[in-house]
């Protein structure tokens, strides 16, 4: 069997399982990539989740010594959602990003990149291979760059004429030797609607991300959110996609053809007020199935309190008194008297705040409560 002939039924194989785009890339070091990672490393964009050894990063034998081939793969998202709740006084909701809708996409990815790990060894036994999913060491977007899957947007996500940008991507490196597909050149042009649009100017140029200062960051993170981010987050619980929503390759594209990944409407745009008690084992129970669950439930409950004091809804009132006084955990005490502030309440809730802020022992809560004092106060004037 020829590697051309391997390839096509590699591909005609990918499609019966249902892989939307497949691609396959040389595995020479990605040095143009090590280039922009050092410099972003030097900048302090790194947003602390990747891997931080950049010979892994970039360079694929270091996975694989005998490394041939990465075969890239995308299978893409719905960005529309059916029979959505709405979102209104006394029911505030948040959102979870379209990347967290339906079944966490690293399971998906893992069980297509298992079958074709399998088709391989039926027709090379002894292939090696290694794949992974977006945690692993490789960029998905440097490889699916390459493979030809797309091209890499301003937006720092691959983008494809066919689906935009919402795909899943995943990768494996094998032994085999493979035709490597040709890069699709860059689309963009002078298109800059994604950095314009971003709410916090996290793309700081066209494919440079200051992750740091990114929602889709800032929403995982499990401390106090810095003062300056709060007001962009709005009702995000999870994730953020202004950079895709603005972006033209999106418009009109929503591919509702996996049905692991349809959403839940309730799950993903759920009410803001009852995950501020849900019990742990309530969380994993609704939301341990979907990637926006991966940190845990206190950064989804910090930004429902969050989203809460931008909706300014008053009737949160009483939970968020209960949450100052009696939740063991300084970020949610804290946001809490920050949210009491922000949404107002009168005398009860400067009441609530100046008894807080006599039995708080931690600095940072006490920090907090400041804050929400003086917003109250000042309103007051």
């Amino acid at each position: 069997m020829t590697s051309a002939h391997l390839k096509e039924q590699i591909i005609a194989y990918s499609k019966t399982i249902g892989v939307d785009k497949i691609g396959f890339a040389s595995t020479d070091p990605f040095l143009t990539l090590k280039d922009r990672l050092i410099a972003h490393r030097e900048l302090g964009y790194e947003s602390g989740f990747e891997e931080p050894d950049l010979d892994k990063r970039t360079e694929p034998s270091q996975l694989l010594p005998e490394a041939k081939t990465i075969i890239a793969i995308a299978l893409a998202y719905p960005s529309k959602m059916k029979n959505a709740p709405v979102s209104k006084k006394g029911e505030r909701r948040g959102i979870f990003c379209r990347a967290s809708w339906g079944e966490d996409y690293h399971h998906i990815l893992r069980r297509k990149l298992a079958q074709l790990e399998d088709f391989i060894q039926e027709k090379i036994p002894g292939a090696k291979s290694v794949s992974m999913v977006d945690t692993g060491e490789l960029s998905d977007r440097a490889v699916a760059e390459r493979a030809g899957i797309g091209w890499s947007g301003k937006n720092c996500a691959i983008i494809s004429h066919e689906f935009g940008s919402y795909m899943y991507l995943g990768e494996l490196v094998t032994t085999l030797s493979l035709p490597p597909d040709q890069p699709i050149e860059d689309q963009c042009g002078t298109c800059n609607k994604c950095v314009d649009a971003c709410p916090t100017g996290a793309l700081v140029q066209g494919g440079q991300l200051d992750s740091g200062k990114c929602i889709a960051y800032l929403t995982q993170t499990k401390d106090f959110l810095p003062d300056r981010f709060r007001k962009k987050l709005g009702n995000r619980l999870y994730g953020c996609d202004t950079c895709q929503v603005v972006c033209p390759e999106n418009k009109g594209k929503n591919a509702d053809h996996h049905e692991e990944m349809q959403p839940d409407p309730e799950v993903v745009k759920p009410k803001l007020e009852p995950l501020l008690t849900i019990s742990n084992r309530e969380f994993k129970n609704t939301y341990g199935n979907i990637a926006g669950s991966w940190r845990g439930k206190k950064p989804i409950q910090r930004n429902a309190i969050i989203a809460l004091a931008h909706f300014k809804e008053t009737s949160s009132l009483p939970t968020l008194y209960t949450l100052l006084t009696d939740d063991p955990r300084p970020v949610i005490r804290g946001t809490a008297a920050w949210a009491i502030g922000t949404i107002g309440g009168g005398e009860k809730s400067e009441k609530a705040l100046k008894q807080a802020k006599e039995r708080e022992k931690d600095t940072d809560v006490q920090a907090e409560i400041a804050k929400g004092l003086h917003v109250l106060l000042n309103e007051r004037i």
